[in-house]
């Protein structure tokens, strides 16, 4: 059912591993955060779910303007700028601590939110662009699928590094180190990738 042919597609695979690692870092970070509100900071589970509107918030709008950013830099240089403003979002929040007040945390968070509205839509264009129409629906589905295992591998992963209570403050700044540290690598990733292969092309072509 999935022609493995398609990951000899220099921006398939690129984007397919960009997914992958996005979702490791987001879902990693939101799961770590639901525990620091609740564990340190002991807010209820209501007041932690609305802790993460202004994140979720950010998604929306800048998925709405990604498509005029992708026309004006590229798809791949919005898709690398998306995975590095997350990134900064997460070193941003190194400094926090039991009792960090939530304006300082929710700014960071909504970064990190508008970094993945804006990459979102640029990736599956450029996954979805890189097959031919009829094989559109099994792009749609792989993309889909290492997104997805990204999330699960976030979760399990970072769940590991903060699991343990006595050490919560030290697995939660590891876990930012790592999700920062992905979305660098995916930025630098899709970036790298598409400017290797329009060189490719242009010299195919010349």
């Amino acid at each position: 059912m999935l022609p493995l042919s398609l990951f000899g597609h220099r921006l398939f695979a690129l984007t397919a591993l960009v997914g992958l690692l996005v979702n490791v870092a987001f879902y990693g970070l939101i799961f770590v955060f639901s525990l620091y509100f609740q564990r340190v900071n002991g807010l209820s589970p209501f007041a932690t779910g609305l802790a993460f509107l202004p994140m979720m918030g950010a998604v929306l709008p800048v998925n709405l303007v990604a498509a005029r950013v992708a026309e004006r830099l590229g798809a791949a240089a919005t898709i690398a700028l998306g995975a590095a403003l997350s990134a900064s979002g997460c070193l941003a929040l190194l400094g926090i601590e039991p009792g960090t007040g939530y304006w300082a945390i929710g700014a960071q968070l909504t970064i990190i939110g508008g970094g993945l509205g804006l990459l979102v839509p640029p990736l599956t264009s450029t996954l979805l662009g890189s097959v031919e129409k009829s094989r559109s629906g099994i792009a749609a589905g792989v993309l889909n699928s290492t997104r997805q295992t990204g999330s699960v591998l976030g979760v399990a992963l970072f769940g590991s590094l903060a699991g343990r209570s006595s050490a919560f403050m030290t697995g939660a700044h590891a876990s930012l180190v790592i999700s920062a540290c992905l979305l660098l690598v995916a930025a630098a990733a899709i970036w790298c990738g598409a400017a290797t292969g329009e060189a490719g092309a242009a010299r195919h072509q010349g």
